[in-house]
């Protein structure tokens, strides 16, 4: 039987920081569609079948590749959709210790945020490959020594995959010349009605505990369970409690003994994601309002328009020695493997 040859496209959009500006775009057999760009490894949109089999692009993401370089130099991008790194979340004491020596970090009253002042999140991957066959796509960037603070050059590399099943798996690894803190995720938001509001959306996560914060949302070390609180998620739960609880900005920790998983539905598209990972925790983060932005095609958002998933370790584990450890030797594979999988809800 003769294999059918995918494609994937590609399109240059000039040049940035003298690397060329590129957007990728995967489709697997059943219509799902990807596109990508080197810039800041971001997932740019996501489309996947609804319950009456019509597309739905169901991450938030602007019109114009112009639009994501724009507002990531003028520092309001709010990472939408892109490659979070060094160190994803925060970091408080204004800088990291390994092996006793002090690492001091970019920080703003006392917060180092998402990798510092410029983070993975502004700069340009390379790519490494395209691989038609397994529509996959391969990108990668060298973190140099003492960059935004951190000791060791530090070469990351991201994978994003389409399958038939409707998958997109991401895949994060990193290796460094010397011993340091990594801690790496994607900030893709996602509203799986496409556009408005996620508070039709039901949530479900198992995770019986999540992280303590104090007033500056950096971690106390305390961990508490999550029963009789808003961020209980242990069955599923529609979102429309946003409305009068708040948003949500928490980090909640995945049950050792059940599968690392969250899911979600819309009750408007009937699609189903489920969240798989490697990592110990997800950040999740339900934006209030965004801007008045261009996004795609002209897709309005309301009040509560999306939510991320962020994989990870925890937020400020170089600092409390009761949380895993973000520490990685010279020489060992740092990787964060996760799967989003989408469905149609009956």
């Amino acid at each position: 039987m003769k294999t059918k040859k995918r494609k994937i496209k590609q399109k240059s959009f000039g040049i940035h920081n003298q690397k060329e500006l590129l957007v990728l775009s995967l489709k697997n057999d059943n219509g799902m569609r990807l596109r990508i760009t080197n810039f800041a490894a971001t997932i740019m949109s996501l489309e996947v079948p609804d319950v009456d089999g019509k597309l739905v692009n169901v991450v938030v993401g602007f019109e114009s590749l112009k639009d994501y370089v724009e507002k990531s130099k003028a520092k309001i991008s709010k990472f939408l959709g892109a490659s979070i790194g060094r160190y994803a979340g925060r970091i408080s004491n204004e800088k990291i210790i390994v092996h006793d020596i002090d690492y001091p970090l970019y920080n703003e009253d006392g917060i180092h945020l998402h990798g510092g002042r410029n983070g993975f999140d502004e700069r340009v991957w390379d790519i490494d490959y395209i691989d038609e066959d397994e529509l996959s796509v391969s990108l990668s960037y060298l973190s140099e020594h003492l960059e935004e603070g951190y000791p060791g050059n530090l070469r990351v590399k991201v994978i994003y995959q389409l399958t038939n099943d409707n998958e997109l798996k991401i895949k994060y690894q990193a290796i460094s010349d010397q011993d340091t803190v990594v801690n790496l995720t994607n900030h893709a938001y996602y509203n799986l009605s496409g556009a408005n509001t996620i508070t039709d959306h039901t949530l479900k996560l198992n995770c019986s505990n999540y992280l303590e914060v104090d007033k500056k949302q950096l971690p106390t070390g305390i961990i508490k369970p999550v029963v009789g609180t808003k961020l209980d998620f242990l069955t599923s739960k529609e979102l429309n409690t946003l409305e009068n609880e708040g948003i949500i900005d928490d980090t909640f920790i995945f049950d050792p003994e059940k599968e690392a998983k969250a899911a979600i539905s819309s009750s408007h598209t009937g699609i189903h994601m489920e969240v798989v990972t490697n990592q110990p925790a997800v950040v999740i983060y339900t934006q209030e309002k965004f801007p008045d932005w261009n996004f795609r095609k002209g897709v309005k958002y309301s009040k509560f328009p999306a939510i991320c998933f962020e994989t990870q370790n925890y937020p400020d584990a170089p600092n409390h020695s009761n949380f895993p450890s973000a520490l990685i030797k010279a020489g060992e594979l740092y990787e964060n493997r996760s799967v989003f999988k989408f469905s149609i809800q009956n």
